[in-house]
């Protein structure tokens, strides 16, 4: 559970920095390229302090499968982002929002029907619930923004985008080698920073400053969440990781919120974060 914790708190990281950069950095893309220079960085010092088993290079055996599974997810990172940001053109804020956490659906399901894992009574109404109070805090907005939807398939490729890079870590959990965890991020992120880059390049944008702080400074709370959550599927359920993780983040994030940024949370909020916990104990009892 330790771990759950930690990548929590990690996620939530990513969103606060997120919040605190806002309209500050210039050049969105170019700053995840050097969050995922960071995410390498730490990736090469945990795989390199591994060189007992194997170090960068992977035995042939067990490399490929390891190299390809992290390349695919360093795929689904990018594309995930790039779909977000087209979503936010399209369809407004809102909409792309809920559909983004709306992801954890993907893995939760693959859990239960590829890998066999087997919830519980109280845990699919906490699966339940979990999604339904995602939606409902996430919804309720202007009336403007939801008639603003004019590409519906671009939303649902964005909840299936997003919960596949989720699930890689649950497939590289069950057909990989728990020992070779860092070499399978090192190449995730090394892929990510590539095609971050290449995107980078074409749409001619520059780095600032405040572009390379704020993607360095969420590129550590990043490369520890995916390590966190890959090391909490070692030890938990899938079924119970993804909706715990997703929702937990959901809280400690809107507690960030009104503490330290002053947002005022509305009754419906107050409500789906009631929601929120109630699914928290179903899934963990």
């Amino acid at each position: 559970m330790i771990y759950l914790i930690f990548a929590v708190i990690s996620s939530a990281l990513i969103a606060i920095v997120m919040r605190i950069s806002e309209g500050r950095t210039s050049n969105n893309i170019s700053a995840l390229a050097v969050n995922y220079v960071a995410c390498l960085i730490l990736g090469l010092i945990y795989t390199i302090s591994s060189s007992g088993k194997g170090g960068v290079i992977v035995p042939l055996s067990d490399g490929s499968r390891t190299i390809a599974l992290g390349l695919i997810n360093g795929i689904f990172y990018v594309s995930s982002f790039l779909t977000y940001q087209y979503n936010i053109h399209k369809n407004g804020v809102v909409m792309p929002s809920t559909f983004m956490k709306l992801g954890v659906i993907v893995p939760t399901l693959s859990a239960i029907v590829i890998f066999g894992e087997q919830p519980g009574i109280m845990q699919i109404a906490g699966i339940i619930l979990a999604v339904f109070a995602i939606i409902f805090m996430n919804t309720g907005g202007s009336t403007s923004e939801k008639s603003n939807i004019t590409a519906p398939k671009a939303l649902i490729l964005l909840l299936f985008v997003g919960g596949l890079g989720d699930t890689m870590s649950k497939v590289y959990e069950e057909t990989g080698k728990a020992e070779y965890n860092s070499q399978f991020l090192l190449y995730t992120f090394t892929m990510a920073l590539i095609l971050c880059s290449i995107t980078a390049v074409i749409k001619g944008q520059k780095l600032t400053f405040t572009d390379v702080l704020a993607g360095l400074c969420i590129g550590v709370p990043n490369y520890y969440s995916a390590r966190f959550v890959l090391l909490s599927l070692s030890h938990l359920p899938a079924i119970v990781v993804y909706p715990t993780y997703s929702v937990c983040t959901i809280l400690v994030v809107a507690a960030a919120g009104v503490f330290f940024f002053h947002e005022k949370m509305t009754g419906r909020q107050w409500l789906a974060i009631g929601l929120i916990i109630t699914a928290l104990i179903l899934l963990n009892i």
